[in-house]
């Protein structure tokens, strides 16, 4: 049994970790510390205990594992005095403001023979997991290029920010999830061409980026924006032989801003009209084009990775350097800002 718990009891604890955390049979939830319980919120889950003392979470020898579900300025002072207190930790994104905090962290961790690393649960998004099976069918042929776009028309947002803090940043805020993506499947590029702009003008929010990262003669392209009325495709992907293109995001956190719940059994799961297309040409010179099934995502697979580590001692899957590369990408892209 993994026993954890929470710094933190606001939307990303009761959204994106506990419903998929309940559901899992090795892990026990024993307590989530809330600062001010006068501005509670979520409703309690029966059998965790609730406090307002930090102490009681960082002193209780049964938990092995805090997980810092808190504003991102305070990723850095919590991690330190969760794994002061010879804790493991997960982090929420983006993992610390800085790539020198975050190789502080890692280095603490590593001198206590603990781990910590960052919560990238979309790894598991159905749309990307679907791309890599259709990847490595090899219909598309030798890649040669791929679009990934998190799009929203919410004008309102930087609208309402009338300064600039680069870990504020659009960038930071969703191209950690774009990033990881490519990060993880790609590696470390050979080089970055970084388009990464304030829309509204100097002095307020970064509201688009567009980073192309290059591979050899593949380029992926990282595109996001708060303006685009009507999103772009999920995913595009170009290879010699053909092109597949995934309409819509994964809908795991649609369901969950429903509070349909990942214990129904179509939690998450694309319907035919979600799925995406491939078109290629096969060895004969004949045009297919058709709709493929979509993978199944699952964020719980970053807890039971997490599990694995801790209790069966095997490597972690979200590694050290992959989230340092993404602190360096996001600090790289944003230094010119102001």
């Amino acid at each position: 049994m993994l026993t954890i718990g929470y710094i933190g009891n606001g939307k990303s604890t009761n959204r994106y970790h506990l419903p998929f955390v309940l559901q899992r049979e090795n892990i026990k939830v024993k307590t989530i510390y809330q600062r001010n319980p006068n501005t509670e919120s979520w409703k309690r889950i029966e059998g965790v205990n609730y406090t307002s003392d930090l102490n009681e979470l960082l002193e209780d020898e049964d938990i092995q594992l805090i997980v810092v579900c808190t504003r991102h300025d305070s990723h850095y002072e919590y991690a330190k005095m969760v794994l002061e207190h010879n804790k493991h930790c997960l982090v929420e994104k983006p993992f610390m403001e800085t790539s020198e905090e975050a190789k502080e962290i890692f280095a603490l961790a590593k001198e206590k023979g603990l781990l910590v690393q960052a919560y990238q649960n979309r790894r598991f998004d159905s749309d990307f997991l679907t791309v890599q099976k259709v990847i490595e069918e090899g219909k598309l042929g030798e890649l040669l290029e791929l679009e990934m776009h998190f799009d929203y028309y919410r004008p309102e947002t930087p609208e309402s920010v009338h300064h600039f803090s680069p870990s504020m940043s659009y960038l930071y805020g969703h191209g950690t999830h774009t990033l990881d993506q490519v990060i993880s499947y790609f590696g470390k590029p050979d080089n970055i061409h970084y388009d990464v702009r304030q829309l509204l003008g100097s002095g307020r929010m970064n509201d688009y980026f567009d980073l192309d990262l290059y591979y050899g003669t593949l380029k992926v392209s990282v595109k996001s924006s708060f303006f685009r009325l009507k999103e772009r495709p999920s995913f595009i992907v170009y290879g010699k032989k053909g092109c597949f293109v995934k309409e819509t995001k994964d809908r795991q956190e649609e369901h969950l801003k429903l509070f349909h719940m990942p214990d129904n059994e179509d939690f998450g799961v694309d319907t035919i009209n979600h799925y995406g297309v491939i078109t290629y040409i096969d060895n004969e010179g004949t045009v297919h084009e058709e709709k493929v099934k979509s993978v199944n995502g699952n964020y719980g697979r970053v807890y039971d990775d997490l599990y694995e580590a801790i209790i069966n001692g095997k490597d972690k899957t979200i590694t050290d350097e992959q989230t340092l590369l993404q602190m360096e990408i996001l600090e790289t892209g944003v230094r010119d800002l102001r």
